[in-house]
């Protein structure tokens, strides 16, 4: 194994050099009263507290505990790459590196409470530092994934008014192309070994940052983080989630959902830029004192997901659909996974046969959950009860669900509606605070008590919910969430474009894919198809997020279209094309 790099961070990171060790007993400790506190609340046995922070009052707890001897010697943090360097950080050094990170941002950074960070990071042990550090200086961290272009960079310092941006030293030149129109933009810290010019470097702040922070008092809906989603309509819209929402709101789906304890090593794949990696890398298991281990990988590999279950005492496994759908394919039953015991997972419908196979390869049942950005954990197939194959599970506390009609009345049991979430007399804590300067958009996300989730569904007799499809034009493509508007917007801006539509169309792997049909400028009707095809998907890459270019592609001439009128759901064109759409979109899953 080689020797991790020592300048990389500052010497309290240390390295583990034995895999083999286990870190978790045998015997689980009872629940601890950081978690049953919390539970409670969200089983409204208790009033939320005034004030709350996730970082005083939930890390800095654990890491009491951890120094009295009160809680496994299982590590906070665990970060693994395929070159072999590994981090590990207790509670205590979790605690002492943030106070360091809240320092530099607040000092170096000019930042002060209430202001807003984009953080544009791959899966680097500092975006979760970050994380806490914002928390601690009272800073609203804004995630986003590391395939964003300079076009996204751009749209998002704008519409946030973010005075700091935090990147790689690859995205770092993205950046600078956009400074120009970013007025609001007071710092910009860049995490990677070199430095550059006009750019403050984390490392070298962290070596000599204090380590003595005093955190910021928040109140329980003071915000903490902003995510730019998806819309139907229009750029990614920005959704407010407050101190409590995410850092109180997942002590229920932690403990019942993924069954997590102090003595277990939780690992999700999420990208850090997706709503997930917060759920099930950050506020989840923290909250019950859980490890939260990374594996820093570039791309997705069978092989080395299930090399990485046989290798490291990993107890909880949380990864997307598809990605359990190419693990089956992969075969996982040539491998042992011998410390995992519970599998999670969301953001996309399960297929039922996926959930069989896994069954069959590895002994264990996948148990789904269903949430939005804008909520915590909706539904979820809790550990214990029976799973339906197929089913988003039933109803998490605090959370009244129901299926409701066009006016917000509830619909009787088994009859299609949209999925909705009681908000009146009394809106759950754990929503979403709102669409950030965009009233209009958050009032009309409330119909009659409920607020409207935009997915249609049924619920049967025992209180479990089945997902049917989405109520607009959301992709959602291997768990991406892909507004038509923005590949849209990509595309026309290519010359060979003369019009477009986006849609759905059903993928065996990814479940859906961005199907695109164009119609051809005249000087580009005589291009060799292939070719042309290749050009626009490469262009939509640039231009735009990579995940969201389109797979599939059709296109025709202006000259032979019957009629061509255009709405946000379909496009009407000729026979060629017709019956194709309507198939697509007839079929189209979340």
């Amino acid at each position: 194994m080689r020797t991790f790099i020592k300048s990389w961070i500052p010497q309290c990171l240390w390295i583990l050099r034995s895999s083999s060790r286990s870190f978790h007993g045998n015997n689980r400790l009872r629940t601890s009263q950081i978690i049953s506190y919390y539970e409670s609340i969200n089983q409204c046995k208790k009033e939320l507290p005034e004030y709350f922070n996730f970082a005083s009052d939930v890390l800095d707890e654990w890491a009491r505990l951890e120094k009295d001897g009160r809680k496994p010697a299982n590590p906070a943090f665990w970060w693994v790459n395929d070159e072999g360097q590994e981090v590990k950080w207790s509670f205590e050094e979790l605690g002492s590196l943030s106070r360091k990170a809240a320092n530099v941002l607040s000092g170096a950074c000019g930042l002060q409470r209430g202001d807003r960070v984009i953080a544009v990071l791959p899966r680097v042990p500092e975006w979760w530092l970050l994380n806490v550090a914002c928390m601690r200086a009272g800073i609203v961290l804004i995630p986003g994934t590391s395939q964003l272009t300079a076009k996204d960079i751009s749209y998002r310092l704008q519409a946030s008014k973010a005075k700091c941006i935090i990147t790689s030293d690859t995205l770092a030149p993205a950046v600078e192309s956009v400074l120009p129109g970013s007025q609001f933009l007071k710092s910009k810290l860049i995490v990677g070994q070199g430095s550059r010019d006009g750019w403050l470097n984390l490392k070298e702040l962290l070596e000599v940052a204090s380590a003595d922070h005093q955190c910021v008092k928040t109140r329980s809906q003071d915000p903490m983080l902003i995510y730019f989603t998806s819309g139907t309509t229009g750029f990614p819209k920005m959704v407010e989630q407050s101190h409590s929402s995410y850092g109180i709101g997942f002590a229920i789906s932690g403990r019942y959902w993924m069954n997590l304890t102090p003595s277990d090593i939780m690992w999700n794949t999420s990208d850090t830029g997706w709503v997930k990696a917060a759920w099930s890398s950050v506020f989840a298991p923290w909250i019950c004192g859980s490890c939260v281990f990374v594996h820093h990988m570039p791309q997705f590999k069978s092989e080395v997901i299930a090399e990485t279950l046989s290798r490291y005492p990993i107890t909880t496994f949380c990864t997307a659909p598809t990605a359990f759908r190419m693990l089956v394919q992969h075969d996982v039953s040539r491998y042992k996974f011998p410390s995992l015991k519970h599998c999670v997972t969301g953001g996309e419908a399960l297929n039922p046969e996926v959930l069989a196979k896994w069954k069959i390869q590895t002994g264990l049942d996948i148990h789904e959950g269903y949430g939005q950005t804008e909520t915590v954990t909706i539904c979820a197939n809790m550990k214990g009860m029976k799973i339906k194959p197929g089913s988003l599970g039933r109803a998490v506390p605090p959370y009244d669900v129901q299926i409701v009609d066009e006016q917000g009345a509830v619909v009787p049991a088994g009859e299609e509606g949209t999925i909705g979430v009681r908000v009146q007399p009394t809106r759950p804590f754990c929503m979403f605070s709102q669409y950030l300067d965009n009233p209009e958009k958050t009032a009309a996300s409330v119909r009659g008590d409920f607020y409207l989730t935009g997915d249609r569904g049924t619920m049967d007799e025992e209180g479990y919910v089945w997902f049917v499809g989405r109520a607009d034009d959301i992709i959602n493509s291997a768990g991406y969430r892909i507004g038509p508007f923005e590949v849209e917007s990509a595309l026309v801006q290519h010359p060979a474009v003369s019009d477009v539509a986006v849609v759905s169309s059903p993928d065996p792997v990814r479940g859906e894919v961005v199907k695109a049909f164009i119609v051809l400028a005249p000087a580009f009707v005589s291009h060799d198809p292939e070719k042309l095809i290749h050009e626009l998907q490469q262009h939509v890459k640039k231009v735009t997020a990579p995940y969201k270019y389109p797979r599939k592609v059709s296109t025709a001439q202006r000259d032979r279209l019957s009629h061509c009128t255009r709405n946000r759901t379909f496009l009407i064109l000729p026979h060629l094309f017709f019956n194709s759409i309507l198939t697509n979109t007839a079929t189209r899953v979340r």
